[in-house]
């Protein structure tokens, strides 16, 4: 029994910093919209696999991780982060999984990751921005920009 605890506790502990301190990440589109529209932010959609793919675990670490683009998306984003795991043991829920999926099948037809998307609070496309290793506040200055 100690050593499920001790496991549960493990898991609970490494869970993405993303999901633990800022609520303006979030995982289902319709959250994302109703939060957008509500504090009028914009929605960075994120399609990310956060086992396999170096440039997304890179991004995350790099980028959505920091603190500088922390601060600047509590202001002025809503971050949909929508994963795409490989390895079996980080499958999401049936669910989640269908809702990645469909939105993968209307916004990331050419299957890219990370692709990084930038929408109104509306859903209007915006942009498509790329993660070249830049810092978070060339990465910032990039989106700040877009919104002009």
């Amino acid at each position: 029994m100690l050593k499920l605890l001790v496991g549960i506790m493990g898991c609970l502990m490494s869970m993405p910093l993303i999901a633990q301190t800022n609520p303006l990440f979030v995982d289902k589109i319709e959250d994302a919209q109703t939060l957008a529209q509500e504090e009028n932010r914009q929605i960075l959609m994120v399609f990310a696999g956060s086992d396999w793919c170096r440039p997304c675990i890179q991004f995350k670490k790099d980028i959505l991780e920091s603190s500088t683009f922390a601060t600047y998306a509590k202001d002025n984003l809503v971050v949909l982060y929508l994963d795409f795991p490989a390895r079996r043991k980080n499958q999401l829920p049936a669910l989640q999984k269908a809702h990645n999926e469909d939105l993968a099948e209307q916004y990331n037809t050419s299957g890219l990751f990370p692709n990084i998307l930038l929408f109104s609070p509306d859903l209007d496309l915006h942009s498509q921005l790329e993660f070249k290793n830049q810092s978070p506040q060339a990465f910032v200055q990039t989106i700040v920009a877009l919104g002009s």
